[in-house]
């Protein structure tokens, strides 16, 4: 078995085959594995580089991380209240909302978050007669047609630029809402809609439970751990950095995998193959496989966003007040206001076993449509980020430590129409017996929809496999 990537996807599909009886090769063409999971020290503090937590409710990351023995290493979020830097003022989101959709139109207009006549048309919602929506959709023509516009870019528009640094008018609201556009089918409202998937109301100043946690030296380090518990299940086992995948094709054992290029490539046979990397490379690999065209067509319609992420380190005298104000551990900020940095982190807030000396903050900077901001040197973004942070917060004096991390092509856009390009993606790796897609680009881009998105690649190709073993010798 061979699995073409060592990001979380490819490594959580590599432990979830640790007990069967197959060796498994994991080839990643980087110099190291983990893919956007990193960390490293700021001040130092081990910080995430990139993805800092996972819903640790969720079954198959829950069973991922017991079976890994990285429960005791569980550390719960503090809080995850977070508050729309717009109009002049951190505000904090309405009760009983579902990314940004509001569902109690007073709660939402004590906000501040929008105008009088922002919030008198978001109350027109109750009153419209239902919306048929004949395919998909984008995100902001759904919601600004029942809410507003005001809705779409003061609260729904910045949580999908922080889930995936894209923009409300181009994503599907069938992939990125999908709990709410299945339930905007029950109600007559999308406030309806968005009420019905809301928590109830719990007792003021109490959060409800999340389940989004952390491990403790960052998520950064489960990567290692995973390929860890890989290589110690089975002695056969390998896990290759600086291994790239250049092939892909039948043979009539399975799969002949080529890594490298040039003179003097090295040719891999595997009965199955698990592809798991990004939309582009996967394509490219899938390209010339007879019968997959529609895959590779499929693949090459997902673009990509970069994301960036700034991490100031500052001394705890630079808030009087404390970092977070009325409880929250972070901000995002609208597109419309025209800012550099599009959401932050107060990071030894939200995680306060990381609190000591200094205080931690990450921002988050990267839209669809604003690269030129990431064209600028590490130390420009910085002063930039600190710049706006202060104007947020209050934060006096400079940080004490920077760090910045670029991340290229990290983040899958999920445009209108993506639930049915990965319907047809998949299809067409069906009928390739043994071989199958994982990783952000199909399901979701969290850590946990990674692990998910990894367990149906193992299944297809367990059960592939299988279906072989059982069949009649052609003999």
């Amino acid at each position: 078995m061979v699995i073409v990537g060592a990001g979380i996807a490819g490594l959580a599909a590599a432990f979830l085959m640790r007990d069967e009886p197959v060796r498994v090769t994991v080839l990643e063409g980087s110099s190291r594995i983990g893919g956007k999971l990193a960390v490293s020290q700021v001040a130092g503090v081990d910080v995430d580089e990139g993805a800092e937590g996972l819903y640790a409710r969720r079954p198959k990351t829950k069973r991922l991380i017991s079976a890994a023995g990285l429960d005791d290493r569980l550390v719960s979020a503090g809080t995850t209240s977070t508050a729309i830097w717009t109009r002049g003022a951190l505000r904090p989101l309405p009760g009983r909302q579902f990314m940004g959709v509001p569902s109690d139109m007073d709660e939402l207009a004590k906000t501040g978050v929008l105008s009088d006549a922002g919030v008198a048309r978001a109350r027109e919602d109750l009153e419209l007669p239902p919306s048929v929506r004949d395919g998909d959709v984008s995100v902001a023509a759904y919601v600004a047609e029942r809410l507003g516009q005001e809705v779409v870019d003061r609260l729904v528009d910045p949580f999908v630029g922080d889930v995936c640094a894209g923009r409300a008018e181009d994503l599907s609201f069938e992939a990125m809402l999908t709990p709410l556009a299945i339930a905007s089918r029950k109600h007559s409202s999308l406030a309806g809609a968005a009420g019905s998937l809301a928590p109830p109301p719990l007792p003021p100043g109490e959060e409800p439970p999340t389940g989004l946690a952390t491990l403790t030296g960052g998520m950064g380090t489960l990567p290692r751990a995973l390929a860890d518990a890989v290589l110690a299940a089975s002695p056969g086992a390998a896990v290759r950095t600086g291994a790239a995948v250049s092939g892909l094709e039948r043979s009539e054992g399975g799969w002949r995998v080529t890594v490298g290029s040039g003179a003097d490539p090295e040719y891999i046979s595997a009965d199955a193959v698990i592809i798991a990397v990004p939309a582009a490379p996967a394509g490219r690999l899938l390209s010339g496989l007879p019968g997959a065209a529609e895959a590779a067509a499929g693949l090459a319609e997902i673009p990509y966003a970069d994301r960036l992420i700034i991490t100031l380190a500052y001394p705890r005298r630079a808030f009087p007040g404390g970092l977070g104000g009325p409880g929250f551990c972070g901000y995002r900020v609208p597109a419309v206001d025209g800012r550099t940095v599009k959401d932050v982190t107060f990071t030894t807030v939200k995680w306060p076993h990381l609190a000591g000396e200094v205080e931690i903050v990450r921002c988050s900077v990267g839209r669809v449509g604003e690269e030129d901001a990431l064209r600028r040197d590490d130390a420009d973004l910085a002063a930039l980020a600190a710049s706006e942070f202060a104007e947020a917060t209050g934060a006096t004096g400079d940080p004490v430590a920077t760090r910045v991390t670029r991340w290229a092509g990290a983040l899958p856009q999920y445009t209108v129409g993506h639930l049915n390009r990965v319907e047809r993606i998949r299809d067409s790796v069906a009928s390739q017996p043994g071989l199958a897609v994982c990783g952000a680009a199909y399901d979701g881009v969290g850590v946990g929809n990674c692990v998910a998105s990894a367990g149906k690649a193992v299944d297809q190709v367990l059960g592939s496999l299988r279906s072989e073993a059982a069949a009649p010798s052609k003999g």
